[in-house]
């Protein structure tokens, strides 16, 4: 990993950015999934490797309360628009105009509203296991609360995999991810069918994921959207699937 480079949000929340690749390549901006990291779900699996080995730069960054990015507390602090937003104030900061845009399950999730919300800044994407992000409509909050607080065993077992991988990533406050689990359902919904992004879309999901014909729904309802499903992959694997990576980068290739 390259020493991290912080910008600052709107609210002055510290954002750690990386970078790889020539600065005048194209630039693919890297953004990971609830629980995960710019490290844990971009560097590890080989993502960072092969985008630069295709001549691409790689601008990864720490979603707020992930990673090094700071982790506020209050579930107000992560709307999807104030998430959208962290990624304006990180191309500003980098003087970018336009990316390709890579994301993963929430990620993914900020990507579409990111690509409807602001076009002018995402030339195309890919999107992979949306609309799991939400985050996370799944998850129950109060037996995660509860053992973050109290270490009371979590009963439901998407919630205790969801806890799992929370625990698994270095640096990981839980406190924190309930929190914006919590906040992003305040005032966030699913992926609007009826609104979609205009931008040449890859979506890509689990054949394992419970997701997988909602995913399939949204790539129909995308004027230019374009599946792909991964072979023997789960929700929280598919960002290590080989047929993923070889996919986006085609995809981005075709630019």
């Amino acid at each position: 990993m390259p020493a991290p480079q912080f910008v600052m949000s709107a609210e002055g929340h510290r954002l750690a950015t990386y970078s790889w690749g020539e600065d005048d390549g194209l630039t693919v901006l890297c953004v990971h999934g609830f629980a995960s990291s710019c490290r844990d779900n971009w560097v590890n699996t080989g993502w960072v490797r092969d985008l630069t080995r295709a001549g691409f730069r790689v601008l990864g960054v720490d979603q707020r309360g992930h990673g090094l990015s700071d982790k506020p507390h209050e579930p107000e602090a992560y709307g999807m628009d104030a998430l959208a937003a962290d990624l304006v104030a990180v191309l500003d900061t980098y003087l970018l105009d336009s990316v390709l845009y890579a994301g993963y399950s929430l990620g993914a999730r900020v990507g579409w509203q990111l690509a409807v919300n602001a076009p002018e800044h995402v030339e195309r994407a890919v999107l992979g296991g949306i609309p799991d992000g939400r985050p996370l409509a799944r998850l129950q909050i109060e037996q995660a609360r509860a053992y973050a607080d109290h270490g009371t065993p979590v009963e439901d077992q998407v919630t205790r995999n969801y806890v799992t991988l929370a625990e698994r990533v270095p640096g990981n406050d839980l406190r924190a991810l309930v929190a914006l689990a919590e906040g992003m359902r305040l005032g966030d919904a699913d992926p609007d069918p009826d609104r979609p992004p205009q931008q040449t879309i890859l979506f890509a999901t689990g054949s394992e994921d419970a997701i997988l014909e909602r995913s399939r729904a949204l790539a129909a309802a995308t004027p230019h959207g374009d599946f792909v499903e991964l072979p023997d992959r789960h929700h929280f694997n598919a960002p290590g699937s080989r047929v993923f990576r070889q996919a986006a980068v085609e995809f981005f290739e075709q630019r």
